[in-house]
């Protein structure tokens, strides 16, 4: 009797954490766009309904949380949350049309950024890493 299914091997850990590094840019991409969001401030004062305190409160708090975040990269609940400032980011557009702008672009980064992230999931599933032996 004869099985199709052929043995799945079994790959180490890499010698480097690469999640380390993906962390980092995480981190520094909430750094970065917390600056771009208040940058954005004269902006939001300039068009729409001008610069409220509910407008402003809530750009300075979203920028504010932001950096808290970038922070927090090691919890495990770090990535959805990041994810939720992402949403947080575009409903910006209801303040200022160029918030949800920057909201936007910053979304696709996001977006690219889980990409990177599946990718090395795949390779560390299959042992393409570097310094994973087989």
């Amino acid at each position: 009797m004869t099985t199709d299914a052929t043995p799945t091997p079994e790959f180490g850990p890499p010698d480097r954490d690469p999640w380390k590094g993906l962390r980092g840019v995480m981190a520094g991409t909430l750094v970065l766009e917390a600056i771009v969001v208040l940058l954005a401030l004269p902006v939001v004062a300039t068009t729409g309904g001008g610069l409220t305190v509910v407008t402003g409160t809530y750009v300075v708090a979203l920028a504010v949380v932001m950096v808290v975040m970038s922070g927090m990269q090691r919890r495990p609940w770090a990535l959805g949350a990041n994810l939720g400032l992402q949403l947080l980011a575009v409903a910006a557009a209801v303040f200022s049309i160029p918030l949800g702008a920057v909201g936007v672009l910053f979304a696709a980064v996001w977006a690219y950024l889980m990409y990177l992230r599946r990718d090395i999931q795949q390779r560390m599933a299959s042992g393409r890493l570097p310094g994973q032996r087989g």
